[in-house]
């Protein structure tokens, strides 16, 4: 493709000297120093920066990646049959800018390298009718940042009306544990509603209805809308309050209101050393046991076989490990199967496999007496068909499939069942630039994959506690990257989940927030254990900075999270190899 774009340059045409008296420079925002106001960027690929910039202070850049060219464009209005110049300075290689939906001819500019600032530009006269253009920059497929500054289109402005009158009549419909109903009066002109809540605009509609999710239960919000048309936003109307139910509380209902997680090894040693059940000190609150594998990928056959002696030589007797579950069940503490882990792949790619699966893992809950199940699934156990791309609406069968086993094991033991889920950063916080495949193709189509699992138990889920450890960097919500070794990580990290985040950078496919009580953040609990541990005083600084919005970095949070559950930790093993740092740094700070 880039052969082809190179043999087929647009030819660069100027408009006369003499400026027309009418003419203005109609892009919005075209010097970026408003942020990105008026741009929309592909997979959230672009941010603005202070060096380089052409003039002003800010400029922008965009990042290609293997399968998204870094796109940045903004839709602006024009007179038809009108001719316009579209000019904007740029540097980096292969840079583009150019016009689409001109109702003639779209055509755009480009250079191949531009090491300082170089200015592009090319015309175009709009068609009879066409009364909005999209003006756009882009870069090419994994050549690495471009920057563009200065971004005009001259021409005739279009006559601009009124913007439409404040809407009336809001008023609440259904409301449940995680969303309110809304419905409201049209008005007259207008094209499309923007709906606010608690002052902060949240989704768009086109109709006079619209249903907002991703509530917390039992909270109050407020609510507002405005009316939009092609000469602006109208003023809010008058506000409607809703109070959320209580809804589910995810599973267990008697967690402490902070709890330390940790993954105990129990049918393997490594360098950590075998550490009995039993052994384990009180301040764990939630033990996963490591953990249950398939007898293949596919068979949905999960077992778990306890460390052999050959292996783990001061392992306890099965009587003795049953033992010690009923006694850290008496002391309050939660015991789970974990299912997976680095070698357990698990595939269930049929509904006998969802089958056996629900069969199996219930054998192992009841033999042992268990609280509940831990999804550790890792590898290539979740992937995305390339025809699957709503999350809320999947369709790869080895995602439809665990979700409906999940679901059958939830509703089996009731609502004291812990469910609980371990994945890794890739399959979850990535979603907010890539999900599967992607719309050309050629992304891992892991990526996001645990989104719609995790979506379609959210109200059945106890925790969620991605692991912050062995990841590559990961754009947060401030569209940068962010890698671990400090508490900037994990804080980004985690308000991505307290906050909610487009998927792909869908601005209309948002994945919802989830509550606070839900999550606890994974980290190593020393270096032995895994890539990306921090010491204790970053764990306080992520702490800090996520319940109190203190002591933070350079992260900006959207919000402050007293409620969050806690910590996960890989793993108990290696925190007591480590003198017990990771457990004792929580206990300082809960009390």
């Amino acid at each position: 493709m880039l052969t082809a774009a190179l043999l087929a340059v647009p030819g660069i045409t100027a408009l006369s000297s003499a400026a027309r008296a009418a003419d203005a420079d109609l892009a919005v925002n075209g010097g970026f120093e408003s942020g990105l106001s008026g741009w929309t960027c592909t997979a959230g690929s672009g941010t603005t920066v202070n060096s380089p910039v052409r003039s002003g202070s800010s400029a922008l850049q965009a990042t290609p990646a293997g399968s998204d060219n870094a796109q940045c464009a903004q839709t602006v209005t024009v007179k038809p049959s009108s001719q316009y110049t579209l000019s904007g300075y740029v540097r980096g290689s292969y840079v583009y800018l150019g016009a689409s939906g001109t109702g003639t001819t779209d055509v755009s500019t480009w250079t191949q390298s531009a090491p300082d600032w170089q200015k592009l530009t090319t015309t175009f006269t709009t068609g009879a009718s066409t009364t909005k253009v999209t003006i756009y920059t882009h870069g090419w497929y994994g050549t690495g940042a471009y920057y563009a500054d200065d971004v005009s289109l001259v021409g005739p402005g279009a006559a601009t009306g009124q913007p439409p009158a404040a809407p009336t009549g809001l008023s609440t419909g259904t409301i449940t544990s995680s969303s309110v109903a809304l419905s409201w009066t049209a008005v007259t002109g207008a094209t499309s509603y923007a709906v606010y809540r608690d002052g902060t605009k949240v989704q768009t509609a086109t109709g006079t209805s619209a249903t907002v999710t991703g509530l917390n239960p039992s909270t109050a919000y407020s609510f507002q809308v405005t009316a939009v048309n092609d000469a602006g936003e109208s003023a809010k109307s008058a506000a409607v309050t809703a109070t959320t139910t209580a809804g589910s509380s995810g599973g267990s209902t008697d967690l402490p209101t902070h709890a330390l997680v940790g993954y105990l090894h129990s049918s393997f040693a490594n360098g950590a050393g075998y550490t009995r059940l039993a052994d384990v000190p009180d301040s764990w609150d939630v033990i996963d046991l490591a953990f249950g594998e398939p007898t293949s990928a596919t068979s949905g056959d999960i077992r778990f076989n306890r460390c052999p002696v050959t292996e783990c030589a001061n392992v306890e007797s099965d009587a003795d490990f049953k033992a010690a579950i009923k006694a850290k069940q008496a002391a309050g503490k939660k015991v789970l199967i974990s299912i997976g882990g680095a070698n357990g792949q698990v595939q269930l790619t049929t509904t006998a496999a969802r089958d056996t699966f629900v069969s199996s893992v219930s054998n192992i809950i009841d033999t042992y007496g268990l609280d509940g199940l831990d999804i550790d699934f890792e590898g290539h156990s979740l992937s995305l068909d390339a025809s699957d791309t709503d999350f809320k609406n999947p369709t790869t069968p080895v995602i439809v499939n665990l979700i409906s086993a999940l679901k059958t094991l939830k509703a089996k033991y009731g609502s004291k069942f812990v469910l609980s889920m371990a994945p890794e950063t890739f399959f979850v916080q990535m979603g907010y630039q890539y999900y599967g495949t992607g719309k050309w193709g050629g992304q891992d189509p892991r990526c996001g994959a645990y989104l719609p699992v995790i979506y379609a138990l959210r109200d059945d889920l106890t925790l969620l506690h991605v692991q912050d450890y062995n990841s590559g960097s990961i754009m947060g919500l401030d569209n940068q990257y962010h890698s671990m070794g400090g508490a900037d990580f994990h804080i980004a990290m985690t308000d991505m989940l307290l906050t909610g985040f487009p998927v792909a950078g869908d601005a209309n496919n948002v994945f919802p927030p989830l509550r606070p009580d839900q999550i606890a953040i994974g980290m190593p609990a020393s270096t032995n254990a895994g890539n990306g541990y921090v010491a204790p005083s970053e764990v306080t600084k992520t702490l800090d900075c996520l319940t109190k919005k203190t002591n933070c970095g350079s992260y900006a949070t959207h919000g402050t999270w007293p409620a969050l559950r806690g910590l996960m930790t890989w793993s108990i093993n290696w925190d007591r190899f480590s003198n017990w740092e990771f457990q004792k740094n929580f206990d300082a700070y809960f009390g």
